[in-house]
C-alpha cells in the first residue's frame, strides 16, 4: 500500500465490497472540514497547514456596530489578522463625534389639547392660547448649520438675531461691526440666527434667497420654526443648545439685535481684565421691572402666564456680553424652565436659576443714548465712539454712523465708560 502525504483518505485499492463505504467516509470527512472552516472563519489553506493556527477573533455582532460605518458581518469573513480593531480611545472619539451633532431631525409636535378645557385658558387672547398650546414643542430641526464657526479658539463670537426678510440689515452688519477679523491674536466670528418666513406664501422664495446668501457668506444658523415675536425665546434656547453641542472654546459671546450699533473694539477693551471662571453677563440691565398688564402693549403679559409682581433682573435683548462657560450653564438652566414669550426676561429667569446677577454697564444703551428719540445726542458720533452698544439704527444710519465714528473725528472730550 502506498502512503499518502496527508491522512485524509487512502489511495490503495480496497476490495470491491468496501469501495462505496470508503467513498462515503471520505465525503463525510470533507463535509466536516468544510463546516469547521465556515464556523471558525478560516481560509481553507489555513486548516490544512502543518503548524497550529490561532483562531481569528469572532466578528462583532451587527447590533453593536456604528451606524455611520455599518458593514455586514460577511464582509469581514476573510478579514486579515493584520488589520487592527479600533482602540477604546478611537471608539470613544467616534461616539463623541456622534453625540456632538444636532439631534432633532423631525418636527413631530401636536397641540396640548388638555389646556383647552381649563377655564383660565379660555379667557386668554388667541396669541397667548397659541403660545401655550405649543409651548412644550421646544426644539426643531436645523435647516442651515455652520459648526466650523466654533473651530479653534474663538475669543469673541458675535451672534445676531435676525429674520429672513431683513437681509439688508445683515449686509450692513457684515460691512460694519460684524466683520470677522483677528485682533492681536483674538479671533472674532459672526453668526446670524433665523427661523423661517412667517408668511407661507413668501416662504419658498425667501428661503431660496437665504440659501444663496448663506452660500456667499456662510454665517447663517437657521431652524425650522416660524420667526415671530413669541418665538424669539425659541431662538434663544436653540442657540444655547447649539453652542453647548458645537462650541468648546468660546471665551466670550456678544448677542444682540440686527438694528443696533456695536463697537467690537470697545467690547474687547472692556473684556481685557476679565478673569477665567468669572461669571460675565453685562448689558443694559433692568432691575425690578414689572410685567406689563396693558393689553395694547407689545410686551403685555396676562397674570395667568406670570402672576408675580416683578421680573428677576435681566439685560435688554438689544445687546449684551456673556462668557462662554456661563452660556453653557444657561443652556442647562433653560431646560429646567417653561418657555416664556419674552426672550430677554426668560434669560433673566435662567440667570436666577444659576444665582448669577447680570451687571449693568453705561456703555450699553438699548433704549438710545438718551430716552428721548428726538434728541440730537442720539445722532452724535462722539457719543457713539465711546459706547459698546446703541439701539436703534437701521442700515443707512448704521453705515453712516460707523463711517463717522471711524473717520478723523474730533471730539471736545471722550466719555470714559469702559
Amino acid at each position: 500500500m502506498l502512503s499518502s502525504p496527508t491522512p485524509v483518505c487512502s489511495t490503495s485499492q480496497p476490495p470491491p465490497g468496501r469501495k462505496t463505504i470508503y467513498k462515503t467516509v471520505c465525503l463525510s470527512f470533507l463535509l466536516v472540514i468544510t463546516v469547521t472552516v465556515l464556523q471558525r472563519g478560516m481560509a481553507p489553506s489555513q486548516f490544512l497547514q502543518g503548524q497550529q493556527q490561532k483562531e481569528l477573533p469572532t466578528p462583532e455582532p451587527l447590533k453593536t456596530q456604528k451606524r455611520d460605518n455599518s458593514f455586514s458581518i460577511t464582509s469581514n469573513f476573510w478579514k486579515s489578522k493584520k488589520e487592527k480593531a479600533p482602540s477604546k480611545e478611537e471608539e470613544g472619539g467616534m461616539t463623541e463625534r456622534q453625540v456632538k451633532s444636532w439631534d432633532i431631525t423631525t418636527t413631530n409636535c401636536s397641540a396640548n389639547q388638555n389646556l383647552s378645557r381649563v377655564d383660565w385658558f379660555k379667557g386668554l387672547e388667541p396669541n397667548f392660547q397659541q403660545f401655550l398650546l405649543y409651548r412644550h414643542c421646544r426644539y426643531f430641526p436645523m435647516l442651515i448649520n455652520h459648526p466650523e464657526k466654533c473651530s479653534g479658539d474663538v475669543y469673541l463670537l458675535i451672534v445676531v438675531k435676525s429674520i429672513i426678510t431683513q437681509h439688508d440689515r445683515r449686509e450692513a452688519i457684515r460691512r460694519t461691526w460684524g466683520k470677522e477679523k483677528e485682533v492681536e491674536g483674538k479671533k472674532i466670528r459672526t453668526l446670524f440666527l433665523l427661523g423661517t418666513a412667517s408668511k407661507e406664501e413668501e416662504r419658498a422664495n425667501y428661503q431660496k434667497l437665504l440659501d444663496y446668501e448663506n452660500h456667499i457668506y456662510g454665517d447663517i444658523l437657521q431652524w425650522d420654526f416660524l420667526d415671530s415675536f413669541f418665538n424669539l425665546t425659541l431662538k434663544e434656547v436653540h442657540f444655547l443648545k447649539w453652542l453647548n453641542i458645537y462650541c468648546d472654546n468660546i471665551r466670550f459671546i456678544f448677542k444682540g439685535d440686527d438694528d443696533v450699533f456695536v463697537s467690537p473694539d470697545n467690547i474687547l477693551e472692556f473684556l481685557e481684565d476679565k478673569k477665567e471662571g468669572e461669571d460675565v453677563f453685562v448689558g443694559d440691565v433692568l432691575y425690578k421691572a414689572r410685567p406689563i398688564r396693558k393689553k395694547e402693549n407689545k410686551y403685555y403679559i396676562p397674570s395667568a402666564l406670570y402672576n408675580k409682581s416683578i421680573y428677576p433682573p435681566y439685560a435688554g435683548g438689544g445687546g449684551f456680553v456673556m462668557d462662554g462657560p456661563l452660556a453653557k450653564r444657561l443652556h442647562k438652566a433653560s431646560e429646567t424652565l417653561e418657555l416664556y414669550p419674552i426672550d430677554d426676561v426668560f434669560l433673566g429667569m435662567c440667570l436666577e436659576v444659576l444665582k448669577v446677577s447680570p451687571v449693568g454697564h453705561e456703555g450699553f444703551k438699548t433704549f438710545g443714548i438718551v430716552r428721548n428719540k428726538n434728541s440730537k445726542m442720539n445722532k452724535e458720533p462722539c457719543f457713539f465712539r465711546s459706547m459698546l452698544v446703541v439701539h436703534k439704527l437701521l442700515p443707512p444710519d448704521l453705515i453712516q454712523m460707523w463711517d463717522l465714528v471711524h473717520s478723523n473725528l474730533t471730539c471736545s472730550r471722550k466719555l470714559n465708560v469702559l
